[in-house]
């Protein structure tokens, strides 16, 4: 099994993305990162998906999706140059003043925001890869007892240039 990335160009129509869901969940595949957002053309969307998949059920998924309809374009992402980014909220709750100091150098470290804090409470934001955003979580609910995690599912464009961002 390995971490797979694959990007779609569909249709901008009610049901689509139920449908292209459904194809996962029919045949029992788990979708790991879900991501849809209107394009430059208004009846275009695209989707971002993250699994884990062996090469042949991969290449089963592939197929399946080129003959739908509604999907215009298949990319693999898997071994392409992307820069990819997902949003990550972290809400940590009844924080000493010492604790929540600490939350701030975590947050310059880690290139978090503070986009939120109260008396004893403090709310992150943090865009970059899911890697580092697993990095931050880890060490934020090893740290602190009251933690709260809200992510985002990754959006990926091919890179420029032929290095990954």
């Amino acid at each position: 099994m390995k971490k797979r990335w694959i990007s779609l160009y569909v249709e901008n129509d009610v049901g689509v993305l139920a449908k292209i869901s459904g194809l996962f969940s029919g045949k029992t595949y788990n979708l790991e990162s879900l991501t849809v957002g209107t394009t430059e053309d208004a009846t275009v969307s695209r989707i971002t998906i993250g699994l884990n998949s062996d090469d042949i059920t991969f290449e089963q998924i592939q197929k399946q999706l080129n003959r739908m309809v509604e999907v215009i374009k298949v990319l693999d992402f898997t071994t392409i140059p992307t820069h990819m980014k997902e949003i990550l909220f972290v809400k940590i709750k009844n924080c000493t003043k010492q604790e929540i100091n600490e939350i701030f150098q975590i947050a310059s470290v880690f290139k978090a925001s503070v986009v939120d804090y109260g008396a004893d409470s403090i709310l992150l934001e943090c865009v970059r890869t899911e890697t580092k955003n697993n990095d931050i979580i880890k060490l934020l609910t090893t740290q602190f007892k009251n933690v709260e995690v809200v992510r985002g599912g990754s959006v990926a464009i091919e890179s420029i240039s032929m290095s990954d961002r």
